[in-house]
C-alpha cells in the first residue's frame, strides 16, 4: 500500500486530509512539526509527504531539503496559505512535486495525491524499461557463460551504481572498453557523456592540454583556449585507455586532479571544479611498471578502487561457442546471408587455437570466414584463414619443440616481422591482430628483456 506523511501544526486540517486520504486506501500517518517528520521518516518508509509551508521550527521548505537526504525518491507536495510564484519556484528547485495554495478542496488535494502516484508509476514504469533495454544492449556486447564472464557481469552490475573508480586490467583484445561502456550505461550517468582517451596515441608535449586544457597562448601553437578532455567529460565517465602509457612526469598531475577533483588549464592558475568518473584500462602488468619505477604506485591506489580482471579468450575457450554464433549472426545481417554455421572440424580448430588477439582476432577471423565462404552455408576449416597470404599458422617452435605459450606467441611475432622486414602493419596482418596490440606485445617483451631475442 501507498504511504503518505501528513505534516502540519494545524491540528483540524492534519485530521481532515488524513481522513481524507485514508479513505483513499492511502496508509496515512502525521506529524505536528518537521521535525517530528524527520524522525518519522528516518523510522519508517514513505512514498509522499504532504507538508505546510510555514510552520514553527523547521520550515516545509527546509523540510523538503532535510527529507531528501533521508529518503531521495520520496515525493514531496507543498501546501500553504502564501502562495507566491517565487516560492513555488524554490520548493521545485529543492526536489517537491507540487505545490497547493490555501484554501484548497478536497477534491484538489486528491487530485494531485492521485496525480503524484501516477507520476510515479510511470517512472517506476521507465526505470524498468530503460533495465530492459539496457541488458539486452549488455547482452548483445558482452558475450560469456564460464565462471570467469559471469563474474566479470556481476562485477559490472555492483559497481555500476555506485562513483567508485575501476580499474580493468586484461591483454589486448579482451573487451575492456566494451566493458567500460557497460559500467557508464549502468550508471546514474548514462545520460552524461562517456569519452575515452588513448593514451598511447597522445604525444607526451601534448598530453597535459589533451587532458586539462589550455589557456590561449600559453605554449607556441595555442591561438585559443582549449577545455580538455576533463572538462568536456564534465559530469559523465572518462576511459583512460592504456593507462600504463601515461609519461611519468604527467602521473602526479593526473593523481593531483583525482584527488582534488579541481584542475587548472595550462597557463591559468585559476582552479576548475570537475565531477568526472573514472575508468582505466591496462594491457600491461602494471605491478612490473610499479616495482620498475615507471608508474606511480600512489596513482595505481588511486585508480584500483575497484578492480576487474579480464581473462584471455585462451582461458575461456567453452564461451567460443557462443561468441561464434554472436558474431555470426552480426557478419550475416552485414552481408545479407540467411544462413551461415561452422562445421564441427573448423569449431575444433577454433578451440585449439592460442588467440593472441582474443576476442577482437576471433572476430576478424569470422568476418573473413563469411566472405571466404561466399554462398556456401558451411563454414569449413579451409575458411579459415589465420594469416593474409592463407599460410597457416605453425603452433609451435621452428625444430616442432613444445614450448609454452608465451614463447610460442613471442617466436610467431618475431617471424612475421622477420619476414616483412619489420614493417608492423604487415606483420599486424599476416599474426591476425591489430598494429597497438603489436606495438604493446613489443612493448611488453622490450620490458622482460626478450627484445630480439628470437
Amino acid at each position: 500500500m501507498k504511504r503518505i506523511l501528513v505534516v502540519d501544526d494545524d491540528d483540524n486540517l492534519r485530521s481532515v486530509m488524513v481522513e481524507t486520504l485514508r479513505s483513499g486506501d492511502y496508509e496515512v500517518a502525521d506529524a505536528e512539526s518537521g521535525e517530528r517528520a524527520l524522525q518519522m521518516l528516518k523510522q519508517n518508509e514513505f512514498n509522499l509527504i504532504i507538508t505546510d509551508l510555514m510552520m514553527p521550527g523547521i520550515k516545509g521548505i527546509d523540510l523538503i531539503s532535510e527529507a531528501k537526504k533521508i529518503a531521495p525518491d520520496c515525493g514531496i507536495l507543498l501546501i500553504s496559505a502564501y502562495g507566491t510564484i517565487e516560492k513555488a519556484v524554490e520548493a521545485m528547485k529543492r526536489g517537491a512535486f507540487d505545490f497547493l495554495t490555501k484554501p484548497f478542496s478536497i477534491s484538489q488535494i486528491e487530485s494531485r495525491v492521485e496525480r503524484f502516484f501516477e507520476y510515479k508509476d510511470l517512472q517506476d514504469e521507465n526505470k524498468q524499461l530503460k533495465r530492459r533495454l539496457l541488458d539486452r544492449k549488455l547482452e548483445s556486447k558482452l558475450v560469456g557463460q564460464c565462471k570467469s564472464s559471469k563474474e566479470i557481469f556481476k562485477s559490472i552490475d555492483i559497481v555500476a551504481k555506485s562513483d567508485a573508480t575501476v580499474f580493468i586490467r586484461g591483454e589486448s583484445g579482451t573487451g575492456k572498453e566494451l566493458i567500460a561502456e557497460a559500467i557508464h550505461d549502468d550508471s546514474p550517468r548514462s545520460d552524461k557523456p562517456f569519452l575515452k582517451i588513448n593514451c598511447a596515441a597522445v604525444p607526451d608535449t601534448l598530453f597535459e592540454s589533451t587532458l586539462f586544457g589550455h589557456e590561449k597562448g600559453s605554449f607556441s601553437g595555442a591561438y585559443r583556449t582549449q577545455k580538455g578532455i576533463f572538462e568536456e567529460c564534465d559530469g559523465g565517465t572518462l576511459l583512460l585507455d592504456e593507462i600504463s602509457e601515461i609519461p611519468y612526469n604527467m602521473q602526479a598531475k593526473l593523481l593531483r586532479v583525482l584527488q582534488e577533483r579541481r584542475l587548472n588549464r595550462l597557463g591559468s592558475t585559476t582552479e576548475i571544479p570537475i565531477d568526472v568518473r573514472i575508468i582505466a584500462t591496462s594491457n600491461r602488468d602494471i605491478d612490473e611498471l610499479i616495482d620498475r619505477s615507471k608508474f606511480r604506485d600512489d596513482l595505481f591506489f588511486r585508480l584500483n578502487v575497484f578492480p576487474i580482471n579480464v581473462p584471455s579468450l585462451r582461458e575461456r575457450l567453452e564461451d567460443i561457442p557462443l561468441l561464434v554464433d554472436h558474431f555470426l549472426k552480426i557478419f550475416k545481417n552485414k552481408y545479407g546471408y540467411a544462413e551461415k554455421s561452422l562445421s564441427s572440424e573448423a569449431m575444433d580448430t577454433l578451440l585449439n587455437y592460442h588467440w593472441p588477439g582474443n576476442i577482437r582476432e576471433l572476430e576478424n577471423l569470422l568476418e573473413r570466414a563469411i566472405l571466404y565462404s561466399a554462398d556456401e552455408k558451411v563454414i569449413t576449416r579451409q575458411h579459415l584463414k589465420f594469416e593474409v597470404g592463407g599460410k597457416q599458422k605453425k603452433t609451435n617452435a621452428d625444430d616442432g619443440a613444445v614450448m609454452n605459450l608465451a614463447e610460442m606467441e613471442r617466436k610467431l611475432i618475431y617471424r612475421a616481422l622477420e619476414e616483412t622486414n619489420n614493417h608492423r602493419t604487415k606483420a599486424a596482418e599476416i599474426l591476425g591482430i591489430t598494429v597497438r596490440t603489436l606495438r604493446n606485445k613489443l612493448h611488453q617483451f622490450e620490458d622482460e628483456g626478450n627484445e630480439g631475442n628470437q
